[in-house]
């Protein structure tokens, strides 16, 4: 009886990787070089066009600025290529076949591709009206979707054109999945589901969707704490404070935090600062927006003056300051500064890596420039020519509508 030739399985989402049976196919070049190029170009648009025309070809693999004989170059990749998958392994057989001006692919072996594979799971679930068919076949396409398509050589034209197609593919099969998961209460799934799609896409705001789960599982320690180093990574890696949907989630975990019954003293206890440290209160941007609404409603029957101050870091020149490693050093030394230079009913917070908001209460905006003046002073008392890099700018709580 006739042995069948192992599988050949074509990784592409993630990472290049092909195996042959049990045994991981090693090339002596790297990923990046035009005969692997031309491997990649030709197992993708076989298993998911059929092939690809020699124009088409030409103008992936090669650049526009390359002004050589592109097709001599053409034929000698192929030469090489074909040399080099006997030599990494595989059996003697004319992979690449040329047929009317169409390259393809061709094996002996059968052969699979994560890649193409996803793309039809996802086809299939968008034609599809059955929810647990589609949840099903949804499920196996964010199992396939291990990470960006051809990631070693993501800035070719080909490549970033399909990988933003599959994230869109992705983005799909992903949602639809959250909410069936969501309906069916499903809540352990939905959170393994959002942790694979955090570790590919960790700017997508999928966070929302992990803090969701964690409190439908009463987990609500744990989602604030996500949500603070969410926050955090939001603040450093892009400069923007979080959106409207995850304050909202942060206050609605607040008022679900569990507690048992407690007698009065307990719960003045458990209100009671703890933090007992000289200067303002640092508070995170949810609880300082929070201090300020409840501060400009207590306004409407009070007579009281309260400012916001802006204190914010630049590059010398007006412009926000870009270096990442000078921020972070600045900033530090700007928390430091305000901090010791209010009063502990004064409160301040983070809004983004380069400002911070103080919440003046009994101060008006002359009295504004002698607190800056002071944060200034701490803030340049061991470099003087940190002066140039805070700018500061306040308005009235009172004034606001």
């Amino acid at each position: 009886m006739e042995q069948s030739e192992p599988v050949l399985y074509i990784t592409m989402l993630g990472h290049f990787m092909m195996t042959y049976g049990d045994q991981q196919i090693s090339f002596k070049t790297n990923s990046t070089t035009k005969s692997l190029k031309l491997l990649q170009i030709l197992l993708y648009t076989t298993a998911t066009k059929g092939g690809i025309s020699r124009a088409n070809l030409l103008q992936n693999l090669y650049d526009q600025e390359e002004h050589c004989d592109i097709a001599n170059n053409l034929r000698v990749t192929v030469h090489r290529l074909k040399k080099q998958l006997i030599q990494a392994g595989f059996p003697e057989y004319d992979y690449i076949q040329i047929d009317n001006g169409i390259y393809r692919w061709s094996s002996p072996m059968p052969t699979k591709i994560d890649a193409a594979e996803f793309e039809q799971l996802v086809s299939t679930a968008q034609k599809t009206s059955d929810p647990m068919q589609k949840a099903e076949l949804c499920r196996q396409a964010c199992t396939l979707y291990r990470g960006v398509f051809l990631p070693a050589i993501s800035e070719d034209d080909w490549v970033i054109v399909n990988g933003i197609r599959q994230k869109k593919l992705y983005e799909y099969a992903f949602l639809q999945l959250c909410d069936f998961l969501k309906q069916n209460r499903e809540y352990e799934k939905l959170l393994e589901l959002a942790n694979a799609a955090i570790q590919i896409y960790p700017f997508e705001e999928w966070q929302a969707i992990k803090i969701d789960a964690l409190m439908a599982l009463n987990r609500y320690k744990e989602a604030q704490q996500y949500y603070e180093e969410t926050s955090k990574m939001f603040f450093e890696e892009l400069g923007i404070s979080p959106s409207e949907k995850m304050m909202s989630l942060f206050e609605e975990m607040s008022l679900k935090m569990g507690r048992t019954h407690q007698t009065t003293n307990e719960i003045k206890d458990a209100l009671s600062l703890t933090d007992y440290k000289t200067g303002a209160f640092y508070c995170n941007l949810p609880s300082f927006r929070d201090n300020y609404r409840l501060i400009r409603r207590l306004l409407d029957r009070m007579d009281l003056e309260v400012q916001v101050m802006i204190c914010s870091l630049t590059d010398g020149y007006g412009h926000p300051l870009e270096n990442k490693e000078k921020l972070e050093v600045l900033s530090e030394n700007l928390h430091k500064a305000i901090r010791s230079s209010l009063r502990r009913g004064d409160c301040f917070t983070k809004y983004s890596p380069s400002q911070f908001l103080i919440l003046v209460v009994g101060s008006n905006q002359e009295n504004c420039q002698i607190i800056y003046k002071r944060i200034l002073n701490r803030f340049t008392q061991d470099h003087k020519s940190w002066k140039k890099y805070i700018e500061y700018s306040v308005f009235s709580v009172s004034q606001d509508d």
